[in-house]
Protein backbone atom coordinates (compact mmCIF):
# COMPACT_ATOMS: atom_id res chain seq x y z
CA UNK A 1 0.00 0.00 0.00
CA UNK A 2 2.96 2.54 0.65
CA UNK A 3 3.34 3.11 -2.79
CA UNK A 4 0.24 4.38 -3.13
CA UNK A 5 1.05 7.45 -1.07
CA UNK A 6 4.05 9.52 -0.69
CA UNK A 7 5.98 10.72 2.00
CA UNK A 8 3.69 8.72 4.96
CA UNK A 9 6.17 8.74 7.84
CA UNK A 10 5.37 7.35 11.36
CA UNK A 11 5.74 10.76 13.69
CA UNK A 12 6.52 9.92 17.22
CA UNK A 13 3.77 9.74 20.30
CA UNK A 14 2.59 12.67 21.21
CA UNK A 15 4.20 13.97 23.89
CA UNK A 16 1.69 14.15 26.88
CA UNK A 17 -0.10 11.34 25.74
CA UNK A 18 3.58 9.47 25.33
CA UNK A 19 4.22 10.36 29.20
CA UNK A 20 0.72 9.03 29.96
CA UNK A 21 1.41 5.86 28.22
CA UNK A 22 4.73 4.58 29.65
CA UNK A 23 2.93 5.91 33.35
CA UNK A 24 0.18 3.35 32.81
CA UNK A 25 2.63 0.74 31.75
CA UNK A 26 4.67 1.62 35.15
CA UNK A 27 4.05 -1.32 37.60
CA UNK A 28 5.05 0.98 40.62
CA UNK A 29 2.58 1.29 43.14
CA UNK A 30 3.69 4.88 44.35
CA UNK A 31 4.27 6.51 40.90
CA UNK A 32 2.73 9.88 40.43
CA UNK A 33 1.44 11.51 37.28
CA UNK A 34 2.13 15.06 37.13
CA UNK A 35 1.78 15.06 33.35
CA UNK A 36 -1.77 15.05 32.46
CA UNK A 37 -3.50 18.65 32.67
CA UNK A 38 -6.57 17.17 34.40
CA UNK A 39 -7.88 17.70 38.37
CA UNK A 40 -7.51 15.45 40.36
CA UNK A 41 -8.83 15.18 44.39
CA UNK A 42 -6.73 14.54 47.60
CA UNK A 43 -7.11 11.23 46.67
CA UNK A 44 -5.55 11.06 43.32
CA UNK A 45 -8.96 10.44 41.52
CA UNK A 46 -10.58 12.28 39.22
CA UNK A 47 -13.72 14.93 40.54
CA UNK A 48 -16.56 15.37 39.16
CA UNK A 49 -17.98 18.61 40.57
CA UNK A 50 -21.08 18.84 42.68
CA UNK A 51 -22.67 21.38 40.47
CA UNK A 52 -22.12 19.31 37.53
CA UNK A 53 -24.04 16.23 39.31
CA UNK A 54 -26.40 18.11 40.23
CA UNK A 55 -27.18 19.90 36.84
CA UNK A 56 -27.01 16.20 35.15
CA UNK A 57 -29.65 15.07 37.48
CA UNK A 58 -31.43 17.91 36.46
CA UNK A 59 -31.46 17.87 32.86
CA UNK A 60 -31.93 14.21 31.96
CA UNK A 61 -34.91 14.54 34.19
CA UNK A 62 -36.40 17.40 32.31
CA UNK A 63 -39.49 17.01 30.35
CA UNK A 64 -38.00 18.00 26.87
CA UNK A 65 -34.23 16.64 27.52
CA UNK A 66 -33.42 14.71 23.92
CA UNK A 67 -30.79 13.84 22.09
CA UNK A 68 -31.56 16.00 19.15
CA UNK A 69 -29.00 17.89 16.94
CA UNK A 70 -27.92 21.07 17.97
CA UNK A 71 -27.78 23.70 15.35
CA UNK A 72 -24.91 24.87 13.40
CA UNK A 73 -24.11 27.28 15.88
CA UNK A 74 -24.38 25.32 18.64
CA UNK A 75 -26.92 25.18 21.52
CA UNK A 76 -27.41 29.06 22.37
CA UNK A 77 -28.22 29.02 25.72
CA UNK A 78 -24.60 27.62 26.52
CA UNK A 79 -22.85 30.07 24.38
CA UNK A 80 -24.59 33.55 25.28
CA UNK A 81 -24.19 32.66 28.91
CA UNK A 82 -20.36 31.46 28.28
CA UNK A 83 -19.62 35.16 26.88
CA UNK A 84 -21.44 36.46 29.86
CA UNK A 85 -18.81 34.75 32.12
CA UNK A 86 -15.93 35.77 30.16
CA UNK A 87 -17.12 39.83 29.86
CA UNK A 88 -19.63 39.88 32.85
CA UNK A 89 -22.88 40.61 32.86
CA UNK A 90 -22.96 44.55 32.77
CA UNK A 91 -20.75 43.92 29.89
CA UNK A 92 -21.51 46.80 26.93
CA UNK A 93 -20.89 43.72 24.50
CA UNK A 94 -22.67 40.69 25.38
CA UNK A 95 -26.46 42.41 24.75
CA UNK A 96 -25.58 43.93 21.65
CA UNK A 97 -25.36 41.37 18.88
CA UNK A 98 -23.44 44.07 16.06
CA UNK A 99 -20.40 43.79 18.10
CA UNK A 100 -20.06 40.46 19.44
CA UNK A 101 -20.31 37.20 17.44
CA UNK A 102 -20.39 33.44 19.31
CA UNK A 103 -20.23 29.92 18.17
CA UNK A 104 -20.22 26.55 20.01
CA UNK A 105 -16.65 24.77 19.60
CA UNK A 106 -15.01 21.74 20.35
CA UNK A 107 -13.71 22.92 23.82
CA UNK A 108 -10.95 25.28 23.62
CA UNK A 109 -8.66 23.77 20.65
CA UNK A 110 -11.61 22.98 18.46
CA UNK A 111 -12.28 27.68 18.99
CA UNK A 112 -8.49 27.86 18.33
CA UNK A 113 -8.64 25.52 15.08
CA UNK A 114 -11.68 27.61 14.30
CA UNK A 115 -10.18 30.94 14.71
CA UNK A 116 -7.22 30.12 12.99
CA UNK A 117 -9.12 28.81 10.10
CA UNK A 118 -11.53 31.94 9.93
CA UNK A 119 -8.41 34.33 9.86
CA UNK A 120 -6.01 32.17 7.04
CA UNK A 121 -9.24 32.63 4.61
CA UNK A 122 -9.63 36.21 5.70
CA UNK A 123 -7.39 37.95 7.72
CA UNK A 124 -4.90 40.45 5.63
CA UNK A 125 -3.82 42.67 8.35
CA UNK A 126 -0.33 41.63 8.05
CA UNK A 127 0.08 40.68 4.29
CA UNK A 128 -1.87 37.52 2.75
CA UNK A 129 -0.21 35.12 4.88
CA UNK A 130 -0.90 35.51 8.48
CA UNK A 131 1.67 35.72 11.18
CA UNK A 132 1.01 34.62 14.48
CA UNK A 133 3.13 35.37 17.39
CA UNK A 134 2.69 32.52 20.43
CA UNK A 135 4.89 32.66 23.79
CA UNK A 136 8.11 31.00 24.42
CA UNK A 137 7.42 28.63 26.15
CA UNK A 138 3.52 27.90 25.46
CA UNK A 139 1.38 25.08 25.28
CA UNK A 140 2.75 22.39 22.37
CA UNK A 141 -0.69 22.30 20.87
CA UNK A 142 -0.56 25.69 19.61
CA UNK A 143 2.08 25.64 17.23
CA UNK A 144 0.19 22.17 15.89
CA UNK A 145 -2.92 23.96 15.56
CA UNK A 146 -1.87 27.01 13.73
CA UNK A 147 1.08 25.39 11.80
CA UNK A 148 -1.14 22.95 10.39
CA UNK A 149 -3.64 25.47 9.40
CA UNK A 150 -1.08 27.53 7.45
CA UNK A 151 -0.10 30.34 9.25
CA UNK A 152 3.55 31.48 10.06
CA UNK A 153 4.58 30.94 13.64
CA UNK A 154 6.70 33.39 15.44
CA UNK A 155 6.97 33.63 19.11
CA UNK A 156 7.32 36.25 21.81
CA UNK A 157 10.04 36.51 24.90
CA UNK A 158 7.70 35.39 27.76
CA UNK A 159 9.83 33.03 30.30
CA UNK A 160 12.99 34.14 31.76
CA UNK A 161 14.78 30.99 33.33
CA UNK A 162 17.66 33.18 35.14
CA UNK A 163 15.05 34.49 37.60
CA UNK A 164 12.19 32.47 36.70
CA UNK A 165 9.68 35.72 35.82
CA UNK A 166 8.07 37.08 32.89
CA UNK A 167 10.47 38.27 30.33
CA UNK A 168 8.43 41.37 29.84
CA UNK A 169 10.85 44.18 28.47
CA UNK A 170 11.41 41.05 26.09
CA UNK A 171 7.64 40.82 25.35
CA UNK A 172 7.03 44.45 24.78
CA UNK A 173 10.02 44.53 22.05
CA UNK A 174 8.62 41.98 20.11
CA UNK A 175 5.10 43.65 20.01
CA UNK A 176 6.91 47.11 19.15
CA UNK A 177 8.72 44.95 16.48
CA UNK A 178 6.83 43.09 14.82
CA UNK A 179 4.52 44.18 11.63
CA UNK A 180 1.39 46.26 12.33
CA UNK A 181 -0.91 44.01 12.16
CA UNK A 182 0.26 41.09 13.34
CA UNK A 183 -1.36 38.52 15.74
CA UNK A 184 -0.52 38.31 19.00
CA UNK A 185 -1.88 35.06 20.95
CA UNK A 186 -2.15 35.61 25.09
CA UNK A 187 -2.77 33.13 27.82
CA UNK A 188 -5.66 35.09 29.95
CA UNK A 189 -4.81 33.38 32.82
CA UNK A 190 -2.80 30.61 34.65
CA UNK A 191 0.12 30.74 31.34
CA UNK A 192 0.76 26.76 30.41
CA UNK A 193 2.90 25.71 30.81
CA UNK A 194 4.65 28.26 33.49
CA UNK A 195 1.95 29.55 35.44
CA UNK A 196 2.99 32.70 35.32
CA UNK A 197 0.81 35.49 34.81
CA UNK A 198 1.25 39.27 33.72
CA UNK A 199 0.33 41.85 36.77
CA UNK A 200 -2.68 43.90 36.23
CA UNK A 201 -0.18 46.49 35.72
CA UNK A 202 2.10 44.40 33.56
CA UNK A 203 -1.33 43.31 31.33
CA UNK A 204 -2.13 47.41 30.61
CA UNK A 205 1.27 48.00 29.03
CA UNK A 206 0.81 44.63 27.03
CA UNK A 207 -2.99 45.20 25.67
CA UNK A 208 -1.88 49.56 25.08
CA UNK A 209 1.59 48.68 23.01
CA UNK A 210 -0.69 45.88 21.00
CA UNK A 211 -3.25 48.49 20.60
CA UNK A 212 -0.74 51.03 19.12
CA UNK A 213 0.74 48.40 16.73
CA UNK A 214 -2.75 47.77 15.81
CA UNK A 215 -2.30 44.09 16.38
CA UNK A 216 -5.11 41.39 16.25
CA UNK A 217 -5.21 39.80 19.42
CA UNK A 218 -7.02 35.50 20.46
CA UNK A 219 -7.29 35.13 23.69
CA UNK A 220 -7.03 31.45 24.75
CA UNK A 221 -9.26 31.24 27.70
CA UNK A 222 -8.86 27.58 29.54
CA UNK A 223 -8.33 28.53 33.12
CA UNK A 224 -10.82 31.27 33.88
CA UNK A 225 -12.17 31.08 37.68
CA UNK A 226 -9.52 27.49 37.93
CA UNK A 227 -6.59 29.52 38.34
CA UNK A 228 -7.88 32.47 41.70
CA UNK A 229 -11.37 30.83 42.31
CA UNK A 230 -12.66 34.26 41.13
CA UNK A 231 -13.92 34.47 37.92
CA UNK A 232 -13.74 37.87 37.49
CA UNK A 233 -10.10 38.24 38.30
CA UNK A 234 -9.08 35.67 35.67
CA UNK A 235 -11.13 37.45 33.74
CA UNK A 236 -8.70 40.85 34.19
CA UNK A 237 -6.71 41.40 30.49
CA UNK A 238 -10.02 40.17 28.64
CA UNK A 239 -12.64 42.95 30.43
CA UNK A 240 -9.83 45.49 30.16
CA UNK A 241 -8.95 45.03 26.59
CA UNK A 242 -13.16 44.71 25.79
CA UNK A 243 -15.57 46.47 28.43
CA UNK A 244 -12.42 49.38 29.18
CA UNK A 245 -11.97 49.90 25.34
CA UNK A 246 -8.12 49.64 25.62
CA UNK A 247 -7.95 47.99 22.49
CA UNK A 248 -9.74 50.28 20.22
CA UNK A 249 -8.59 49.49 16.66
CA UNK A 250 -8.73 45.69 15.85
CA UNK A 251 -11.77 42.99 16.71
CA UNK A 252 -10.69 40.35 19.24
CA UNK A 253 -11.27 36.72 19.63
CA UNK A 254 -12.00 34.85 22.67
CA UNK A 255 -11.06 31.60 22.41
CA UNK A 256 -13.09 29.54 25.75
CA UNK A 257 -12.85 26.37 27.43
CA UNK A 258 -14.86 24.71 29.93
CA UNK A 259 -12.57 21.47 30.63
CA UNK A 260 -11.04 22.62 33.02
CA UNK A 261 -13.67 24.85 34.81
CA UNK A 262 -16.07 22.29 34.87
CA UNK A 263 -14.23 19.20 34.86
CA UNK A 264 -16.01 18.48 31.13
CA UNK A 265 -12.47 17.12 30.31
CA UNK A 266 -14.10 14.62 27.31
CA UNK A 267 -17.38 16.49 27.00
CA UNK A 268 -15.31 18.87 24.68
CA UNK A 269 -17.43 22.09 25.44
CA UNK A 270 -16.07 25.28 24.76
CA UNK A 271 -16.99 28.65 22.11
CA UNK A 272 -15.53 31.25 19.86
CA UNK A 273 -16.39 34.87 20.78
CA UNK A 274 -15.23 37.45 17.98
CA UNK A 275 -15.23 40.87 19.57
CA UNK A 276 -15.87 44.02 17.47
CA UNK A 277 -14.54 47.40 18.00
CA UNK A 278 -17.42 49.05 17.28
CA UNK A 279 -21.23 48.22 16.28
CA UNK A 280 -21.40 46.76 12.47
CA UNK A 281 -24.44 44.17 12.34
CA UNK A 282 -24.01 43.59 8.68
CA UNK A 283 -20.07 42.30 9.21
CA UNK A 284 -21.04 40.27 12.66
CA UNK A 285 -24.09 38.26 10.14
CA UNK A 286 -20.90 37.88 7.60
CA UNK A 287 -18.38 36.25 10.10
CA UNK A 288 -21.19 34.21 11.97
CA UNK A 289 -21.83 32.72 8.15
CA UNK A 290 -18.73 31.90 7.61
CA UNK A 291 -17.70 30.47 11.10
CA UNK A 292 -20.77 28.47 10.50
CA UNK A 293 -19.11 27.24 6.99
CA UNK A 294 -16.46 25.83 8.50
CA UNK A 295 -18.04 24.00 11.15
CA UNK A 296 -20.37 22.60 8.87
CA UNK A 297 -17.45 21.04 7.12
CA UNK A 298 -15.88 19.99 9.82
CA UNK A 299 -17.88 18.53 12.56
CA UNK A 300 -21.46 19.50 10.90
CA UNK A 301 -22.69 20.67 14.35
CA UNK A 302 -21.43 20.64 17.69
CA UNK A 303 -22.01 18.27 20.77
CA UNK A 304 -25.03 18.39 22.73
CA UNK A 305 -24.52 16.69 26.09
CA UNK A 306 -22.14 18.70 27.60
CA UNK A 307 -23.08 22.16 26.52
CA UNK A 308 -26.64 21.65 27.80
CA UNK A 309 -24.72 20.48 31.44
CA UNK A 310 -23.11 23.91 31.56
CA UNK A 311 -25.77 26.59 30.33
CA UNK A 312 -28.20 24.60 32.92
CA UNK A 313 -25.30 25.94 35.67
CA UNK A 314 -24.94 29.54 34.07
CA UNK A 315 -28.90 29.63 33.98
CA UNK A 316 -29.43 28.21 37.75
CA UNK A 317 -28.75 30.86 40.34
CA UNK A 318 -28.20 27.65 43.17
CA UNK A 319 -26.36 25.69 40.50
CA UNK A 320 -24.23 28.54 39.91
CA UNK A 321 -22.88 29.65 43.01
CA UNK A 322 -22.80 25.74 43.80
CA UNK A 323 -19.73 26.42 41.05
CA UNK A 324 -17.92 29.01 42.52
CA UNK A 325 -17.69 27.06 45.09
CA UNK A 326 -16.74 24.81 43.31
CA UNK A 327 -14.23 26.70 41.62
CA UNK A 328 -12.99 27.86 45.01
CA UNK A 329 -12.48 24.18 46.19
CA UNK A 330 -10.35 23.13 43.14
CA UNK A 331 -8.03 26.12 43.43
CA UNK A 332 -7.46 26.31 47.19
CA UNK A 333 -6.62 23.10 47.00
CA UNK A 334 -4.32 23.59 44.12
CA UNK A 335 -2.47 26.53 46.01
CA UNK A 336 -2.44 24.51 49.21
CA UNK A 337 -0.15 21.74 47.50
CA UNK A 338 1.92 24.72 46.02
CA UNK A 339 2.37 25.66 49.38
CA UNK A 340 3.77 22.15 50.89
CA UNK A 341 5.90 21.57 48.37
CA UNK A 342 7.61 24.38 48.29
CA UNK A 343 7.77 24.09 52.55
CA UNK A 344 9.13 20.56 52.04
CA UNK A 345 11.72 21.54 49.33
CA UNK A 346 13.03 24.32 51.52
CA UNK A 347 12.91 22.28 54.53
CA UNK A 348 14.90 20.04 52.56
CA UNK A 349 17.54 22.45 51.57
CA UNK A 350 17.14 21.59 47.74
CA UNK A 351 19.71 23.30 45.98
CA UNK A 352 17.89 26.30 43.86
CA UNK A 353 15.44 28.43 44.73
CA UNK A 354 11.09 27.58 45.22
CA UNK A 355 9.23 30.67 45.73
CA UNK A 356 8.52 30.29 42.08
CA UNK A 357 6.11 27.41 42.80
CA UNK A 358 4.24 29.60 44.95
CA UNK A 359 4.39 32.81 43.04
CA UNK A 360 3.11 30.77 39.77
CA UNK A 361 -0.67 30.24 39.71
CA UNK A 362 -3.38 27.13 38.21
CA UNK A 363 -2.99 23.73 36.94
CA UNK A 364 0.78 24.00 36.36
CA UNK A 365 4.11 24.57 37.58
CA UNK A 366 7.25 25.32 35.72
CA UNK A 367 9.46 23.58 38.27
CA UNK A 368 13.37 25.00 36.46
CA UNK A 369 13.91 21.14 36.11
CA UNK A 370 16.05 20.26 32.97
CA UNK A 371 15.02 17.64 30.91
CA UNK A 372 17.71 15.11 32.33
CA UNK A 373 16.48 15.63 35.95
CA UNK A 374 12.92 15.07 34.25
CA UNK A 375 14.22 11.51 33.10
CA UNK A 376 15.71 10.58 36.40
CA UNK A 377 12.67 11.58 38.23
CA UNK A 378 10.78 9.40 36.17
CA UNK A 379 12.96 6.25 35.61
CA UNK A 380 14.08 6.03 39.37
CA UNK A 381 11.73 7.66 41.32
CA UNK A 382 8.28 6.91 39.09
CA UNK A 383 7.12 10.67 39.02
CA UNK A 384 6.12 11.44 35.85
CA UNK A 385 6.31 15.33 34.35
CA UNK A 386 6.91 16.82 30.57
CA UNK A 387 10.43 17.17 29.69
CA UNK A 388 10.21 20.98 29.80
CA UNK A 389 10.06 20.62 33.60
CA UNK A 390 5.89 21.64 33.35
CA UNK A 391 4.46 19.90 36.46
CA UNK A 392 0.66 19.05 37.03
CA UNK A 393 0.28 20.46 40.83
CA UNK A 394 -3.09 19.04 40.27
CA UNK A 395 -1.62 15.83 40.35
CA UNK A 396 -0.14 16.25 44.09
CA UNK A 397 -2.04 15.19 47.03
CA UNK A 398 -1.48 14.69 50.63
CA UNK A 399 -0.19 11.22 50.24
CA UNK A 400 2.03 11.58 47.68
CA UNK A 401 3.44 15.25 47.87
CA UNK A 402 6.70 14.16 50.43
CA UNK A 403 7.54 11.33 48.08
CA UNK A 404 7.65 13.97 45.16
CA UNK A 405 9.81 16.79 46.85
CA UNK A 406 12.47 13.95 47.86
CA UNK A 407 12.73 12.92 44.40
CA UNK A 408 13.38 16.47 43.42
CA UNK A 409 15.63 16.66 45.57
CA UNK A 410 17.81 13.80 44.96
CA UNK A 411 17.64 14.25 41.02
CA UNK A 412 18.88 18.12 41.52
CA UNK A 413 21.80 16.84 44.18
CA UNK A 414 22.50 14.36 41.55
CA UNK A 415 22.16 15.95 38.14
CA UNK A 416 23.21 19.64 36.65
CA UNK A 417 21.27 21.99 38.55
CA UNK A 418 22.89 25.14 36.94
CA UNK A 419 19.58 26.09 35.82
CA UNK A 420 17.49 25.93 38.32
Amino acid sequence: MSQLFTNVKELPPDPLFGLKARYVQDKRLDKVDLGIGAYRDNNGKPWILPAVKKAESKLVNSPDYNHEYLSISGFEPFFTSAAKVLLGEDSPVVSNNGRIVSQQSLSGTGALHLAGAFLKRFYTGNGPNPTIYLSQPTWANHKQVFESLGLIVKYYPYWNNDTKSLNLQGFLNTIKEAKEGSIFLLHACAHNPTGLDPTQNQWDQILKELDKKKHFIIFDSAYQGFASGDLEKDAYPIRKAINDQLITQTPIIICQSFAKNVGMYGERVGAIHVILPQEDPAFARAIKSQLNLIIRCEISNPPAYGSKIVSTILHDPELYKQWKEDLKTMSSRIIKMRQTLRKKLESLGTPGTWNHITDQTGMFSFTGLTPSQVERLEKKHGVYLVSSGRASVAGLNDGNVNKVANAIDEVVRNTDSSKL
